[in-house]
């Protein structure tokens, strides 16, 4: 088979296999030129080139290898170039991929001090409401007793609290449909958290069991009789290794018959083992046991309610209500997510040691590639202190706005958290609202302290959330359940702050009006209905909660 030539020739035919003629010799500008009497080229060099151009003018195929005679041609120049001093090539960064905030924050200062047009912000953040009515919370619990159990059920809830609080209600979804009996989660000792708590000491158990008793059989010990077949060892108890996120069939088709057959199993880990979309029944039963029966133990409510008190008392300018916020610019935070800030050469040294000490060579991997700029650009970055005080500025609160700050110990606090205090002198922290001999019971116990935040942020008029994470999400929920459906949390578009950061003509003004769109948003986000896929913790609604219409709701405040 014979190749087949695309490119038509002067005559305008094609031919499979012929060879062209000598383009030298078919060239009329060749023919003319020894007609005209003028010198044919001499030298090699000039026949070479003469015999070049004529083939470029009259073979159009020729420049498929128009890029091969580019690379020749800049070889050889090359060749004839003195490389003793070589160009450095700077590309410039994409605009948001570089921390730009404190200059941000010298150019709109001075106006932003002056500025007198946010008015009573706190009072006026929350404006939209539900169509058609409002939701309330609408949990039944069973008042019927139980049937006999098929066996229990062991689980060992790893994480941090609310990863924890994920794994205990869960459970209890899972132990109610299978009708077991569920022992009181063991809590798994992170290398992480660090915080060897157990159940009872996070939440008020007896308070636990009690709310459950007609819905799911909960014990805090094994009978002896079970684990005197297994030597009382624990880890001689069938383990099930469950895939993340499988469906409750799973669990009814392929964990019920073991149970059955030992009369107890074994679930370690169990953190995420259950998909967010469940049958009625089993939903029912997680709302149960996130909104009613998880209680937190009375030393943690007991400080919890007092910092809730001690900040409304100092809000009273502002009619008991303040704003709290989850700051998440901890060093291990700052570190895993590998962001460059302005800290320097001390910076990077303290980050990569780090990212060393905690996720040891993970980060260091032969082949990965860390891109700081790209991370900022997609939103990725724990937002600063600085950031947060011009993100809530912008948004109208000012100076004298009560800021409770949900947070463990900030990276390089005292240079970071200087100027978001310029901006808010009155926020708090539980170290600043509590003394230290209230704060002993919980200091080395970060469980503990989270639960403490959790309580002061519960309650606050407005929650902000700068990070993701399960302390947020279940915020997020526990918010709409206590306040009609309605989160009353903002969400900064982390995505679009970048590039607002990152703008160096961008005014106060300016700032402030792209602010005030991102404050409508989140009112206008605040009521969501979960969908397939979304976490229960997060939207109550319509699982946990019912729509009460504005005219019924009306009719029975009229009745009463």
């Amino acid at each position: 088979m014979h190749a087949y030539n695309r490119l038509a020739s002067s005559s305008g035919h094609t031919s499979p296999s012929s060879p062209p003629s000598s383009p030298l010799s078919r060239s009329p500008r060749s023919r003319q030129r020894s007609k005209s009497g003028r010198p044919a080229p001499k030298t090699l060099a000039q026949r070479l080139a003469w015999i070049l151009l004529s083939v470029l003018l009259k073979r159009q195929g020729i420049f498929l290898f128009a890029p091969l005679l580019y690379i020749s041609g800049m070889l050889f120049y090359m060749g004839t170039v003195s490389f003793d001093v070589v160009p450095v090539i700077k590309h410039k960064p994409s605009p948001g991929s570089v921390y730009r905030s404190p200059q941000l924050y010298a150019k709109v200062r001075t106006e932003m001090d002056s500025d007198s047009s946010s008015g009573d912000a706190i009072s006026t953040v929350w404006k939209h409401s539900y169509k058609g009515g409002e939701w309330r919370p609408c949990t039944n619990m069973s008042s019927e007793g139980l049937p006999e159990s098929n066996g229990y059920i062991f689980v060992e809830a790893n994480g941090g609290l609310n990863q924890q609080r994920t794994s205990i209600c869960n459970a209890v979804a899972v132990a109610g449909y299978l009708n077991a009996t569920l022992v009181i989660p063991n809590f798994h000792f992170h290398s992480i958290w660090r915080d060897p708590s157990k159940f009872g000491e996070i939440y008020d158990e007896e308070y636990f069991v009690n709310t459950l008793a007609n819905d799911v059989q909960i014990v805090s010990t094994i009978p002896g009789y079970i684990m005197e077949r297994f030597d009382y060892n624990m880890s001689n108890v069938y383990n099930f290794r469950i895939k993340a996120w499988s469906s409750i069939q799973y669990y009814r088709d392929t964990v019920l018959p073991k149970l059955l057959e030992e009369k107890i199993i074994r679930i370690s880990p169990f953190a995420n083992r259950l998909s967010f979309d469940a049958p009625p029944a089993v939903q029912r039963l997680r709302c149960l046991a996130n909104y009613e029966a998880l209680r937190f133990s009375n030393p943690i409510l007991t400080l919890g309610e007092t910092l809730v008190s001690r900040m409304k008392s100092l809000s009273a300018n502002n009619s008991g209500k303040y704003i709290s916020v989850h700051l998440r610019f901890e060093e291990d935070m700052v570190a895993f997510s590998c962001c460059v800030y302005d800290g320097g050469e001390q910076e990077k040294v303290d980050m990569d040691a780090a990212r060393e000490r905690g996720w040891k060579g993970k980060f260091t991997k032969p082949g990965r590639v860390i891109r700081p700029g790209a991370i900022r650009l997609n939103g990725k970055c724990p937002l600063t202190p600085l950031e947060v005080g011009l993100v809530l500025r912008g948004m109208g609160f000012d100076k004298s706005t009560s800021i409770y700050l949900a947070s463990g110990r900030i990276y390089d606090s005292e240079r970071q958290m200087a100027p978001l205090l310029e901006m808010f002198p009155l926020l708090q922290t539980k170290d600043m609202l509590a003394s230290a001999e209230e704060l002993a019971p919980f200091q080395n116990y970060s469980s503990r302290m989270a639960a403490i935040d959790y309580t002061v942020c519960l309650h606050s008029e407005v929650f902000v959330t700068t990070q993701g994470g399960n302390f947020p999400h279940f915020l997020l929920g526990h918010r709409r359940y206590l306040y009609n459906g309605h989160s009353r949390t903002i969400r900064p578009d982390k995505r679009k702050l970048a590039l607002l950061f990152d703008n160096p003509n961008i005014g106060w003004k300016s700032f402030k009006r792209q602010m005030l769109s991102m404050r409508s948003h989140s009112d206008s986000k605040g009521i969501e209905l979960k969908r397939p896929n979304d976490s229960i913790y997060s939207f109550p609604c319509p699982d946990c909660m019912c729509k009460v219409n504005k005219t019924e709701d009306s009719r029975s405040s009229s009745g009463t």
